[in-house]
Parts: structure tokens; C-alpha cells; sequence
């Protein structure tokens, strides 16, 4: 292998709890000068607050070190010359679409794409119903979706509802196709391999999420390595997707590199 992905909700920390092992694999690939990428699912946080969370476990590392879905969204948004948008998210994950417009959803200037993002609590009928009304005006604006995870896990709370749920609503509704930025778009995890400068066929991509990680990665020409940690059951290794290596945690990725 030349190169890892790695996810981190669910991999290198639960809630704010760091999983057992992670920070010296994390030392390690950096001693090593492996490299490696931080890739999230997560809308919620800029990536500015997750370098200071990974900060707060006692690890280091650099912004451009992690790939947002919002960063990657900035990115396909300017390839495609838009800039007026109109955001379900929360307002400190905005901080990452630099240099574009933000309207009101609920607001008359026109907007060239809904960006639909994880509210968490925050969701609500008035909100998903104005994202609808833009969804069917004209000229109808894209609908970008920061990822498709469909549910996330706390300690507290256990099971959440993630973003894909709204965004298959709104799509339902509106008769429109989301462009998904973010996990499982195989889209996201080639970007992830030019950041990297790796092919697939060189590089692992390691998650707790069968079907956002495994069968993303899988889909995108990469292997991958299920950690039984984070949102995994063990009702996961009954649904016909097939991860390359199971381990307990990202700790025994070591065993299974060679460096």
C-alpha cells in the first residue's frame, strides 16, 4: 500500500472520546511519512473545529490533511461556475465555502444551488420546505448533497438520523437528482486518491460505515477495512457487502501495514 484513507468519526474518535490506539497509529504514519488522509463525512463542523478537536486528543495535523464533504463541495462548485447558494447546514460549517454568495432559503433573490448539509436537531418541516419551493422553481437550482450517510452514532443518544434521509425527501418531492459530494460518491474518494497521488489499486481506505466506507471505497476501485468500532453492529457483516479486512479498531491497522 502507498496510501491510506482514514475516516474519523467512528475510527479515530467516538463523540469526544478517542478511540484506544489511534493516536499512536497517527504518530507513527507521520514518523513514517506514510501518506495518509483524514476523510470525513460530517457537515456539521468546519474543518477548521476538527483540526482543533484532533488538537484537544494530543494530535497534530495540518488542515489540507483532512477532506470535508464542504471543501470538496467548494471545489465541484466552482468547476461548475456557480455561485449563488442557498444552505441547509450549520452556520459555522459555511465558514468553508469561500467566496460564494449565500441567500436566504426562504428569501426571493434566486439561488443557483440548494447545499443540503446534517443538521442534526436543527432539521424541521419549514426548513425542508422551503429548500422544496427552490427545489421546483425556475430555472430549477442543483441540488448538492454533502454526502449520504444515512444515520450517525453517540454514546449519548445511540442512533441519529444523518443527512441522507432529508436529501432522499427532498428529492422524492421535488423530482430532482442530488449531486453528492461526499461519501459513498465514488467522486469523493478519487479525489481523496489525487490528494494522495495514488491509484486506487494502492491505497486502503479504512471506516466504520459499511456501506458509506466499505462499499463506497469498494465502489471506487479501493480496498477496505471495517473497524468494529463507532456505528458498526455486527448485523453489518449480514448484508451482503464484503469488506477486504475486518479488525477490533483502527489499533491493530498496524499489524496489517507493512512499512
Amino acid at each position: 500500500m502507498k496510501g491510506i484513507i482514514i475516516d474519523l468519526d467512528g475510527a479515530i474518535f467516538q463523540g469526544d472520546h478517542l478511540i484506544d490506539g489511534a493516536d499512536k497509529l497517527i504518530t507513527k504514519l507521520q514518523e513514517q511519512n506514510f501518506p495518509h488522509l483524514f476523510l470525513t463525512n460530517s457537515s456539521a463542523y468546519p474543518r477548521k473545529a476538527i483540526v482543533d478537536k484532533l488538537a484537544g486528543f494530543g494530535i497534530s495535523v495540518q488542515p489540507q490533511e483532512i477532506m470535508t464533504p464542504a471543501v470538496a463541495a467548494a471545489q465541484w462548485l466552482c468547476e461548475h461556475n456557480i455561485e449563488r447558494l442557498a444552505v441547509l447546514m450549520p452556520r459555522e460549517t459555511t465558514e468553508d465555502l469561500v467566496g460564494f454568495e449565500l441567500v436566504s432559503m426562504s428569501g426571493n433573490e434566486s439561488a443557483e444551488a440548494i447545499v443540503v448539509g446534517d443538521l442534526g436537531t436543527n432539521w424541521n418541516y419549514t426548513k425542508l420546505n422551503h429548500a422544496f419551493r427552490r427545489l421546483v422553481e425556475e430555472p430549477h437550482p442543483k441540488l448538492v448533497a454533502l454526502g449520504m450517510t444515512r444515520y450517525w452514532y453517540t454514546e449519548e443518544k445511540g442512533l441519529n438520523l444523518d443527512a441522507a434521509p432529508f436529501v432522499k425527501a427532498l428529492e422524492f418531492a421535488s423530482g430532482c437528482k442530488a449531486e453528492v459530494i461526499g461519501k459513498p460518491s465514488p467522486t469523493f474518494f478519487e479525489e481523496g486518491l489525487h490528494i494522495l497521488g495514488c491509484d486506487a489499486s494502492e491505497c486502503i481506505m479504512i471506516g466504520d460505515d459499511i456501506h458509506a466506507d466499505v462499499k463506497g471505497a469498494q465502489d471506487a476501485n479501493l480496498k477496505a477495512v471495517l473497524v468494529k468500532t463507532g456505528k458498526f453492529r455486527e448485523r453489518d457483516l449480514h448484508l451482503g457487502i464484503h469488506p477486504d479486512i475486518i479488525i477490533e479498531s483502527i489499533a491493530e491497522l498496524d499489524d496489517i501495514l507493512s512499512w
